[in-house]
């Protein structure tokens, strides 16, 4: 029963640090449902908030989008996997937003079932995905909260031109991706401290963004574990008749056939008589076939034949080397 369920959280779980993103933004999101109604003295304020709700209503339609097509049971997903409140909570109407509490249980529900120690062995070896994900909530924080604290600091500011919700949004976008216009620009001192923030933050998040699309284009292929289990998988597996036909090839046999191979093209070359230096066979001339392609495993009955050439090759050697001797014991007598 555990593993079923475990298991059934691996296929429901997608990427692990997109859910924990996705549990961010819900906690972010929910967040926000009070900070509306703390904030209510504040059209601005309010303003800045309904622009970031809706940032995030278009963030979660397409998470509800991508669950129900990568879901393996889309019905199962949507009536018992509490889909229909996923579809609900991205509409516009502020009342269903606080349907975005049972986003956020999935999540903790199905990074529970997977454990902590596969949590964090994934987001350490998952490093990219892991940086992007944190700089996109990084960056999303510093959108809202940047423009609510820069609003704050100069709305009231004398010579301040960051007077709107409008004007505040519009210098953070510009000042977070670093483009900076200048036609909006923080006149206080603490507004220039945040202003320095931000920009710290917005080069880190495109510098990081623009090594991960890099990596992403134009990085080697690597094969994934996931891949790696479906290839060997997929590969068919030897049959019985293979692998009982021949026996086991043992070391001893392999070396056996390399030195006769190696002992008859010797023998063969000194008694054919050549005047070139004969040419040694080598193991890869053994059982390398002619067209070049990769050496063919040696049979029981190669392995044999190259045994009685083996046997018959040393009887040749012993007779030459013999007759060597007696020349050359002839030789020295005649001396």
């Amino acid at each position: 029963m555990a593993r079923s369920r475990a298991r059934k959280a691996r296929s429901e779980l997608k990427n692990i640090p997109y859910e924990i993103f996705i549990g961010a933004l819900s906690v972010l999101s929910i967040v926000n449902l009070v900070l509306l109604y703390v904030m209510h003295s504040s059209e601005a304020i309010q303003l800045i908030l309904y622009a970031l709700n809706a940032l995030f209503s278009a963030i979660f339609l397409g998470d509800f989008v991508y669950r129900m097509v990568t879901a393996p049971s889309a019905s199962h997903y949507f009536f018992r996997g509490f889909g229909w409140a996923d579809l609900l909570a991205s509409l516009w109407f502020p009342q269903l937003k606080v349907l975005r509490v049972f986003r956020l249980w999935r999540v903790a529900r199905l990074m529970r079932e997977v454990g902590p120690r596969t949590l964090w062995r994934t987001l350490i070896h998952d490093r990219a995905n892991s940086a992007l994900m944190t700089l996109l909530l990084l960056g999303i924080l510093v959108l809202e909260f940047g423009s609510m604290w820069i609003l704050f600091v100069e709305e009231d500011a004398e010579g301040a031109n960051i007077t709107s919700a409008s004007d505040a949004l519009w210098y953070t976008v510009v000042t977070i991706s670093t483009v900076g216009y200048g036609d909006q620009y923080p006149v206080t001192n603490a507004g220039r401290i945040i202003g320095t923030i931000i920009i710290v933050v917005g080069v880190g998040i495109f510098g990081t963004f623009t090594g991960y699309l890099a990596n992403l284009f134009l990085g080697p292929g690597t094969k994934t574990s996931d891949d790696a289990d479906a290839s060997a998988s997929a590969s068919p597996a030897p049959s019985d008749s293979a692998s009982t036909s021949l026996p086991p090839v043992t070391t001893e046999h392999t070396a056996t056939g390399v030195a006769a191979g190696g002992t008859v093209g010797a023998v063969t070359a000194g008694a054919a008589g050549a005047t070139a230096p004969a040419r040694v066979a080598t193991p890869a001339d053994v059982a390398a076939p002619a067209d070049g392609t990769s050496p063919a495993p040696l049979s029981t009955e190669q392995l044999l034949e190259l045994l009685e050439r083996y046997e018959r090759a040393t009887a040749e050697l012993r007779e030459l080397v013999g007759a060597a001797q007696r020349t050359a014991g002839g030789a020295a007598a005649d001396g």
